[in-house]
């Protein structure tokens, strides 16, 4: 034992003494402290600014198209109550087996964040009844890809070997020059991945507005997912759900400031941010009456086991970014959900001018094909028409004239891959999805 004499005397010299300090300190913080989560998305976006402080133009216009859309919901380009769907991507970097996580904990994942995004997690009923009239479903649903940018199959994992240890919060994950992998196109996927993190940060998101080849979310590999190799009480997915919610421009819920603003209006202002596992009512000086604290908010910091809401001004917030020209509208034209390769939004492969796409209303078979197809044009028509095939990154491979109802088309040049077939022009324009094989 170092005697305080030892201390008073000198007679220890000042490299010792200040080394002896510094252990004690991270013996302190690492082996007494309770696990608590730690976000690094503020830190991240300052970063961010610090590097190119020109992208807080890009998030003033991001705040701004939030700001105009959250007033002014008629201008979406969906309904109020329509779905909206985020085709995923997960990078899984790895170094060692435990690492390199099953496909069942990644599948566990993304349902995790289908309940907390529809209001369904089980957990809902334990919420305050002074919180239960505010909880949202969100109406935002997510799944691994199924198509690829390249409109090839896909399971929606990539799993990457890498030789870095531990990866830092500076994006090497996000470059497969740097030992990580590359972004898919940031317009119809949301990117995720998922390393070992060196710092006690358990993930981090991009915000809206920043750099195209950086977005996405970045979370360790032992807080992604509900089962498997994970580490408590970060076990039930919360991370994720906490930095989608930054990525579709969620502030944490104290405004990262004493008695901060979200910026959401049925949020309570609070303090600071809690952790761990609070009681209800968890009332402080800022609290602006005696339900206190939102504790349970998914833009809180407690633990996984607490957090199990997202507000109706939180919803409006997130699904803003979806409204005409505003920075995630892309998404609601992503077919990569499409398991059939049959359904669902279609790409935007004509111009913003031209009306409205009606679907079914052509057939086009077989369907996967090999070498000729027929499309059968239901619609009533007495005239030429012109048919188009696009590829699925929108560019045009194939133009003819079709006058008959069926009309066989010779495709074999095409690559294998997912392709869109228009019949018509103008208010006669009739659309379908088909597979080259």
């Amino acid at each position: 034992m170092v005697s305080i004499n030892a201390f008073v005397t000198g007679g220890f010299n000042s490299t010792y003494m200040k080394t002896l300090i510094v252990t004690i300190i991270f013996l302190l913080l690492t082996g007494t402290a309770p696990a608590q989560r730690i976000c690094g998305s503020a830190a991240y976006t300052q970063q961010l600014l610090q590097s190119n402080p020109s992208l807080q133009n890009s998030f003033d216009k991001v705040a701004e198209q939030i700001a105009k859309a959250t007033k002014r919901y008629a201008a979406r380009d969906t309904s109020a109550n329509e779905i909206i769907n985020i085709p995923v991507v997960i990078h899984l970097l790895y170094k060692t087996a435990v690492q390199n996580i099953s496909d069942v904990q990644i599948r566990s994942q993304i349902d995790a964040l289908n309940k907390d995004f529809a209001n369904q997690n089980e957990d809902r009923l334990n919420r305050p009844e002074a919180f239960r009239n505010l909880a949202a479903d969100v109406k935002i649903k997510f799944c691994l890809a199924q198509v690829d940018p390249q409109g090839n199959r896909t399971n929606g994992i990539i799993r990457t070997k890498t030789n870095t240890d531990l990866f830092a919060a500076d994006d090497a994950m996000k470059s497969s020059l740097k030992g990580g992998t590359n972004p898919w196109d940031n317009k119809k996927y949301l990117n995720i991945w998922v390393c070992a993190l060196n710092s006690r940060s358990l993930g981090y998101a991009t915000p809206p507005g920043g750099p195209a080849d950086l977005d996405g979310l970045v979370i360790a590999y032992d807080v992604f997912g509900t089962v498997g190799n994970l580490r408590a009480p970060f076990n039930k997915g919360r991370t994720a759900t906490h930095e989608v919610g930054h990525w579709l421009g969620l502030n944490h819920i104290w405004g990262d400031s004493d008695c901060g603003d979200d910026g959401v209006e049925d949020t309570p202002r609070q303090k600071t941010y809690n952790f761990g596992t609070p009681v209800f009512p968890h009332v402080t000086a800022c609290s602006p009456n005696s339900n206190g604290d939102m504790f349970m908010n998914f833009m809180d910091f407690s633990d996984d086991a607490v957090m199990n809401m997202f507000t109706v001004g939180q919803k409006n917030r997130m699904r803003a970014l979806f409204a005409n020209g505003n920075i995630r509208n892309s998404f609601l034209t992503s077919f990569a959900c499409d398991s059939n390769l049959a359904a669902g939004p279609l790409p935007v492969l004509i111009p913003e001018e031209t009306p409205a796409v009606k679907l079914n209303l052509i057939k086009v078979y077989p369907n996967p094909v090999q070498y000729n197809m027929v499309v059968e044009n239901n619609a009533v028509t007495n005239t030429a028409q012109t048919i188009m095939v696009f590829n699925a990154t929108g560019n045009m491979v194939y133009s003819g004239i079709v006058t008959k109802q069926k009309t066989t088309v010779n495709l074999s040049f095409l690559n294998t891959g997912l392709y869109i077939v228009r019949i018509g022009e103008g208010t006669n324009q009739f659309t379908a999805k088909f597979i080259k094989q």
